[in-house]
């Protein structure tokens, strides 16, 4: 059923409405029909697995050899004509098919049904094999998403790391199975995206400007005698030099890595640039030679002032806004993690939409060409132009809590919503 489920999954057996008609008949819905009844007792074999549907190009080429007498490579050429969806190549086709079937015994009105049901068919049809590929690979990913739910989400949102869109879409995806996906953690995260118990832990290797060579440093410094990072500072003193930049820690604050440690990202962003510099100071100087015989008063092998300027601490100033917070945050992961500017308005999108942004991506290639559709969403971004002839436009971005998609405007419908596209409403839009 899997198998045939990835076979009717198509525009030729959807069109036929092939995919409803199967699920009916296996359900007793339905009447199972032969294409003609000259031809049911000779496809029954061919077809009785398929509740006398044509499911696949093999069922196809069966049915040419049977009815018409075509040898197995000349019913591969017969598939690959019917593929091509030209008329002139299926004009020629069509003669032998038609003088085969009537060689044995069948009359001119069962050649045309059987006709009318292989072309428009075959132009889209998966061959079996393929089916059952995709079936076992659509098997292994359902079992493990149902047994392994945790460590199957965190696979998923590796695999989809350099697309934001699909990222969005699978952390919705494990938000709405119950799963937590927890903010990159300078104590907790690896590389990668990574399973811990029932939650899912972004990877450091998420934030921008973050490399793997230096999140290995972070964690391998981690993982010695010391343990842990303590706190902010502790994390600046104790990385290698060349986790060090200013860049790094400040995508790092952003992303929101230090929250578990030092939670105001704010504090942290207000005094990163002034400790790096003090540690990268002392470091060069303790490189050089320079540094205090009497300064490791344990014996730990630590500079108990490895800060430097002791009078460098984090501020205790107010936190960021939400929306600045957020922005930062998407800025470095490239989309929203601890938090959504749409969270609890999920209702009002409903109301306001046909279907959600990520529904109608997965659709549009689908759907008769201008098709109308109606979405709704929060605007990212607003891109004004002006075309050669002087006629103002613009790109608008809108996303949901899913994935984001820009909108083209153009003339009127531009002049008239012109005033009210600003960056972070809420809106609908309709079109084409």
């Amino acid at each position: 059923d899997i198998s045939a489920l990835i076979a009717l999954y198509r525009p030729g057996p959807m069109d036929m409405d092939s995919h409803n008609n199967y699920a009916k008949r296996k359900n007793g819905l339905q009447q199972i029909t032969p294409i003609h009844p000259e031809v049911a007792e000779p496809l029954k074999e061919v077809l009785d697995e398929t509740y006398g549907l044509i499911v696949y190009q093999e069922q196809v080429q069966s049915a040419a050899r049977i009815l018409a007498g075509y040898s197995l490579g000349k019913a591969d050429v017969l598939r690959r004509a019917m593929g091509k969806k030209k008329p002139e190549v299926l004009a020629r086709e069509q003669i032998p098919f038609f003088a085969g079937m009537k060689e044995h015994g069948y009359s001119e009105e069962a050649a045309q049904a059987v006709w009318d049901i292989l072309v428009p068919f075959s132009g889209y049809a998966f061959n079996k094999a393929h089916s059952a590929a995709y079936g076992l690979i659509s098997y292994w990913t359902a079992y493990l998403k149902a047994h392994y739910p945790v460590e199957f989400m965190a696979a998923l949102l590796q695999g989809a790391a350099s697309n934001k869109d699909k990222t969005a879409l699978y952390l919705g995806e494990a938000r709405r199975m119950g799963i937590k996906v927890l903010s990159p953690d300078v104590n907790e995260s690896v590389y990668a995206y990574s399973a811990v118990g029932d939650v899912v832990r972004f990877g450091l290797g998420a934030i921008r400007n973050v490399g793997e060579q230096a999140v290995n440093d972070i964690i391998e410094e981690r993982s010695g005698k010391r343990g842990k990072y303590v706190n902010f500072l502790d994390f600046v003193r104790r990385v290698p030099l060349n986790a060090l930049n200013r860049r790094l820690v400040e995508s790092l604050i952003k992303a929101g890595a230090f929250d578990s440690i030092d939670p105001n990202r704010r504090a942290l962003f207000t005094v990163h640039e002034a400790a790096i510099e003090s540690v990268v100071d002392l470091k060069r100087k303790q490189a050089a030679g320079q540094f205090d015989l009497f300064a490791d008063v344990d014996g730990d092998g630590e500079d108990e002032d490895a800060m430097g300027d002791a009078s460098i601490s984090v501020p205790d100033v107010e936190e960021w806004d939400k929306k600045t917070k957020l922005n930062f945050e998407r800025e470095m992961l490239g989309l929203y993690v601890s938090d959504h500017p749409l969270s609890g308005m999920q209702s009002v999108l409903a109301n306001l939409r046909e279907m959600s942004i990520a529904q109608f991506i997965d659709r549009a290639d689908r759907l008769p060409e201008r098709t109308q559709v109606v979405l709704a969403g929060l605007i990212t971004n607003v891109d004004r132009r002006m075309s050669k002839k002087g006629n103002p436009w613009a790109i608008v971005t809108i996303e949901d809590m899913e994935s984001s998609i820009q909108c083209m405007m153009f003339g009127k419908v531009y002049e008239a919503a012109a005033a009210d596209l600003a960056v972070d409403t809420v809106v609908q839009m309709r079109g084409t």
